[in-house]
């Protein structure tokens, strides 16, 4: 399996500007610029996109153990903050927080190994071994 982005960028660093499409086209032609990035500016970023990329495959990962225990996963809301360091170019840390409605026949003990299961074998969270990942699980 494969999946494809395309982005375009014209001009300098700082005034210049770019567009990011997808293969599935939900991004198509989506701006992002110095100020995406490292300022308050309308558009995205790579390191937005990565931590979209990543809540989303962590929260997968956990519905599919869940899955395999026979279990239906409630409700799981992930949010993913990537740190960024610019001066040395560098991902310095990755916090995943999941919140989990009671979901019957777990526990909290039992889903929170659950969730670090996921946070250790998601595609996404192999690929960013180069960062700290944190994971707070709130269940109930």
């Amino acid at each position: 399996m494969k999946r494809t982005s395309n982005a375009h960028w014209n001009g300098n660093l700082k005034e210049g500007k770019g567009e990011i499409s997808t293969q599935s086209t939900v991004l198509n032609n989506t701006q992002y610029s110095f100020n995406t990035r490292f300022a308050d500016g309308v558009g995205t970023n790579p390191e937005e996109l990565i931590a979209a990329g990543h809540a989303g495959c962590f929260t997968m990962a956990v519905s599919a153990i869940l899955s395999q225990q026979g279990i239906t996963a409630g409700d799981l809301d992930t949010k993913a903050v990537i740190e960024l360091d610019p001066v040395a170019q560098k991902i310095t840390g990755i916090a995943l927080e999941l919140k989990a409605t009671a979901i019957d026949g777990v526990s909290e003990e039992q889903f929170k190994t659950f969730a670090q299961l996921a946070k250790e074998n998601c595609p996404i969270s192999k690929l960013l071994t180069g960062a700290p990942i944190s994971l707070n699980v709130i269940y109930g």
